[in-house]
């Protein structure tokens, strides 16, 4: 099972944002180039913010009131969905992407802490996916959070998740980067 990749790719993402934004200043982390484009800060709460957003589908399958919309039980278009979804998340950043609104950042500046919290929340986020290896080995399918008409497994959600934090990782490095210029 992918659960000890997911902890060593969640171990190194979570270390190099601690490597890269930990001497950084409150301000700093919350700098902005430009009005539409995320702080460092803002790309962490980002990643709290979306990852969060799991926890419900999960404590909904578990209580076995989670109901799948039609297509979530045909296979080919559940493989299609989360290959499509991977494919858009990963860290090659060659194309800009807009979030959905449930998963924007906050607007304001954001605690000098974010990035204790987000260790904290990498810790929870490995558990999350240790209590799920029943739930991954059954195929089970969910939608995203975002959108009910998204559907792939939860191993494939899995998957976004950490290739999603990659992704922000590489976005909050290029922010600090211009702030240094």
């Amino acid at each position: 099972m992918k659960i000890n990749q997911w902890h060593t790719e969640i171990d190194t993402v979570t270390q190099l944002f601690v490597d890269n934004f930990q001497s950084l200043t409150e301000s700093e982390l919350n700098w902005k180039p430009k009005a539409d484009v995320w702080s460092v800060a803002q790309n962490i709460n980002h990643l709290m913010v979306i990852n969060a957003t799991y926890y419900p589908v999960i404590q909904k399958i578990r209580a076995g009131n989670y109901a799948l919309p039609w297509h979530g039980h045909v296979g080919w278009l559940v493989r299609w969905f989360g290959g499509v979804i991977l494919k858009s998340v990963g860290p090659d950043r060659n194309r800009k992407m807009k979030t959905f609104p449930i998963w924007e950042p906050s607007k304001s500046d954001l605690s000098g802490s974010i990035l204790h919290e987000f260790k904290g929340h990498q810790e929870d986020l490995k558990q999350l996916m240790n209590s799920c290896a029943d739930l991954i080995a059954a195929n089970t399918v969910i939608c995203s959070p975002a959108n009910r008409s998204i559907v792939y497994t939860l191993e494939t959600a899995f998957d976004i998740m950490v290739a999603h934090e990659q992704r922000h990782l590489q976005q909050a490095i290029e922010i600090n980067q211009a702030r240094l210029i």
